[in-house]
């Protein structure tokens, strides 16, 4: 079996937490808490005839107070960029996070999600307006609310390996 580990990055409140929860446990839940430091979770993914063993860092929230601790970088394979499609200042976070991501793993596999699709009226700026933006790669929208392009986000990155 394929063991990688998988980090979860983005600001505060884009809905890291609430990503990991749909994708591991099938479950959704609107109250609010706040990740401290790092929760690793895991799932089998089938690739073909192998499976992939995802060791999940969900990481706490990067803003002006707390920084991401490049410890909490070293040995991953591949990383969820998150944004929160309402919040256009979490898309600079996400960069920023990207940044010092491939200093640490200039070989790690990224996929770009922009969060809370079920609320699409309130983002800050259009779907088209986001994929202009990330010009590093693909773009998934999710909603961990109603499950929408969850599955298809750690999928990909099982996928990769």
């Amino acid at each position: 079996m394929i063991r990688k580990k998988i980090c979860l990055l983005g600001a505060f409140a884009v809905g890291k937490s609430s990503l990991v929860r749909r994708f591991v446990h099938s479950e959704y839940d609107d109250r609010y808490m706040t990740t401290v430091g790092v929760k690793v979770e895991k799932k089998e993914c089938q690739v073909g005839d192998h499976q992939v063993s995802l060791v999940i860092w969900d990481l706490h929230g990067e803003d002006r107070w707390q920084e991401v601790r490049a410890s909490y970088l070293r040995g991953t394979a591949g990383a969820l960029l998150v944004a929160d499609g309402t919040r256009i200042e979490s898309l600079e976070v996400m960069a920023q996070l990207r940044k010092r991501l491939l200093e640490q793993n200039p070989d790690a596999h990224v996929v770009t999600l922009v969060n809370k699709m079920d609320r699409e009226a309130d983002f800050a700026i259009t779907a088209d307006e986001w994929r202009a933006r990330v010009d590093w790669g693909p773009v998934v929208f999710t909603s961990a609310r109603t499950g929408h392009g969850v599955e298809d986000a750690f999928q990909s990155l099982a996928n990769h390996w």
